[in-house]
């Protein structure tokens, strides 16, 4: 006669074994790694680069202009037109129109 229990070990470690699966892929997606945070950081690697982008190309005017006032670049014509324009002078051989 042979007494037969019933087992515990297997449906402890299939239990085990489902929650673990479980956790894991929820952290797979959900998680702080995860697949949604992924694509929110991509989302805002995007953005990001758009602003840069806008930021720079407002900001290259006034790169050009500011090399054109330094020491080792010198415009003489863009020197020529700022002096008179603060003086309010104009030169001998140009005819005004108001």
């Amino acid at each position: 006669m042979s007494n037969k229990r019933p087992t515990v070990g297997p449906l402890i470690f299939f239990t085990v074994a489902g929650a673990m699966a479980i956790y894991f892929t929820f952290a797979a997606v959900q998680g702080s790694y995860g697949v949604f945070r992924r694509v929110q950081i991509e989302a805002e690697i995007d953005e990001l680069t758009a602003e840069r982008k806008a930021l720079r190309g407002r900001g290259a005017p006034k790169a050009h202009l500011t090399k054109r006032f330094s020491d080792g670049y010198l415009d003489l014509d863009l020197l020529d037109e700022r002096a008179r324009d603060v003086l309010g002078t104009i030169r001998a051989d140009e005819i005004v129109i108001r």
